[in-house]
């Protein structure tokens, strides 16, 4: 069985996601690095020389390889990855275990503004305010997909380690 993390950008999916496998004695996998070494370029980069298109497409193929590829691991996906192609529906929620790890839009936005130029899909956004505008339609058009996950985990308040003690209590 395998666990996924899933959720918007900056809830900490990297961070909880290799913690847990830490804790669980499993292989963490982060679907963004893994794309960045099998590519061969960042993921900024990839969004500004082959388009949001293209980075879509080869999230969904590597997301593919990984889960046939690897067996009882922590993945950490990108914030969009359940959002396209189908990806939530077809290749997340079959044989897997996953948790969306559920932040505010304002604790998010706190933490992205801080990171912004690390992320291509927010770089260009100037003001905390517009940033806590943009997160809450985003998070409002994703909840849809995020909210199909096996668990919801409510991060606002919590350190990685309780988070980590949430998934665990869940799988036994």
């Amino acid at each position: 069985m395998n666990i996924i993390l899933l959720g918007y950008m900056g809830c900490g999916k990297s961070v909880i996601g290799y913690e847990l496998a830490v804790k669980l004695g499993l292989k963490f996998i982060d679907l963004d690095s893994f794309i960045e070494d099998n590519e061969q370029q960042s993921i900024p980069n990839i969004f500004r020389d082959k388009g949001d298109i293209y980075f879509r497409n080869i999230e969904t193929i590597y997301l593919n390889k990984i889960l046939d590829d690897y067996e009882n691991i922590v993945l950490s996906l990108g914030g969009g990855t359940p959002c396209y192609n189908d990806n939530m529906n077809t290749i997340i929620s079959s044989k897997n275990q996953s948790f969306y790890l559920k932040n505010s839009n304002i604790q998010l936005s706190k933490r992205l503004f801080i990171q912004k130029k690390f992320r291509p899909v927010i770089s260009e956004i100037k003001t905390e305010e517009k940033l806590i505008e943009f997160v809450s339609k985003h998070l409002f058009e994703r909840e849809i997909f995020y909210s199909k996950a096996s668990y919801v985990i409510d991060c606002n308040k919590e350190t990685s380690d309780s988070v980590c003690k949430s998934i665990i209590s869940k799988l036994n």
